[in-house]
């Protein structure tokens, strides 16, 4: 290359683009969870949403429906509607107090998530092939330095980390049935997210589509 070419700036260099590295706190724990566990567990979350059904919560304002489908354990469930986020003790259909959170999920709690205090929610969030959660940050808690532990039942999901501003780089990587994802420290501010569902990849649902657990310390007592 010519010294001219440079100078005059005809050719211009490029930056090379910053390694995205994991934030502090993001931990992944692949195959946690064995086959037969998963099993036990798809029929708890089975009894589970006998109490609390599956429901289509919508997007606060617009009323927008979200493409998951959503219950709740614990004490407390979260919530979204045309009113807003919120923690709430009750169904919003039904009425009636959440499920209690499963012994199975309190020992995975306190194997893994190094804080002293129970989760209050544990979301269960049923995603069908299409569905898909855009980036966002979990900030609907008083207890903002919890961690967040959640376990993935299914098929295969496309997960998507990135930084604690909406514009910072991002990472993929994919979620199989059986893992563990903790968020905590710097991780527990970071957004993130889920692009795509990839259907065939589990036997574990019959009618396939992905479950999400995710364990929350609320941090309230309304």
């Amino acid at each position: 290359m010519a010294w001219w070419m440079v100078m005059t700036g005809r050719i211009k260099t490029r930056k090379r683009p910053t390694p995205f590295t994991l934030p502090d706190g993001f931990r992944l724990l692949p195959a946690y969870f064995s086959r037969a566990t998963q099993q036990d567990l798809l029929e708890t979350i089975r009894a589970g949403v006998r109490r609390a059904p599956l429901y289509r919560p919508v997007m606060p304002r617009t009323g927008k429906p979200l493409s998951v489908r959503m219950s709740n354990f614990g004490a407390f469930g979260w919530i979204t509607s045309k009113e807003g986020y919120r923690y709430g003790k009750t169904h919003p259909a039904t009425g009636k107090p959440w499920p209690p959170l499963p012994r199975a999920l309190i020992d995975l709690w306190q194997d893994v998530s190094g804080w002293p205090d129970l989760p209050e929610a544990c979301l269960i969030n049923y995603y069908d092939q299409g569905a898909r959660l855009g980036l966002h940050v979990d900030a609907d808690e008083n207890a903002i330095n919890a961690p967040i532990v959640s376990v993935s039942l299914g098929d295969q999901a496309l997960y998507r980390i990135g930084g604690q501003s909406r514009t910072d780089p991002t990472r993929s990587l994919r979620l199989s049935s059986g893992d563990v994802l903790i968020l905590a420290g710097d991780a527990r501010r970071c957004y993130h997210g889920v692009d795509r569902i990839y259907p065939g990849t589990s036997t574990l649902l019959p009618k396939g589509g992905r479950i999400n657990l995710t364990m929350r310390v609320v941090g309230q007592t309304q």
